[in-house]
């Protein structure tokens, strides 16, 4: 990364989980491509985990993640191979959602 490029790293309006590589993690994808229709998800794979982000809003449905992991999944289970995330975070027991307050 250049040093225009850290310096600017934090000006964006980019927003969702950043997870331990793994089953949940390609679940994660899975719904984030599902329960955030029209929007580009990317996902930058370093490997050992994986930066999944939006941009503004994204929601994370239980009932989407527990289809593609196909087994009972609990919102707060996400919290294990969750090492870090983009924007604001807002939890409850049917959803996850990652959002700004401020645009960029």
């Amino acid at each position: 990364m250049t040093t225009k490029n850290i310096a600017t790293a934090d000006m964006n309006n980019r927003v969702g989980p950043v997870m331990r590589a793994g089953e949940l993690a390609d679940a994660i994808i899975e719904a984030a491509r599902e329960d955030n229709p029209g929007k580009e998800i990317r996902v930058d794979d370093k490997r050992a985990y994986l930066r999944i982000d939006t941009d503004d809003e994204m929601i994370l449905r239980r009932e989407t993640i527990e289809r593609n992991l196909g087994r009972p999944f609990k919102m707060n289970d996400l919290e294990v191979d969750l090492s870090s995330f983009a924007g604001r975070i807002e939890t409850g027991p049917d959803q996850i959602r990652f959002y700004l307050l401020k645009h960029i």
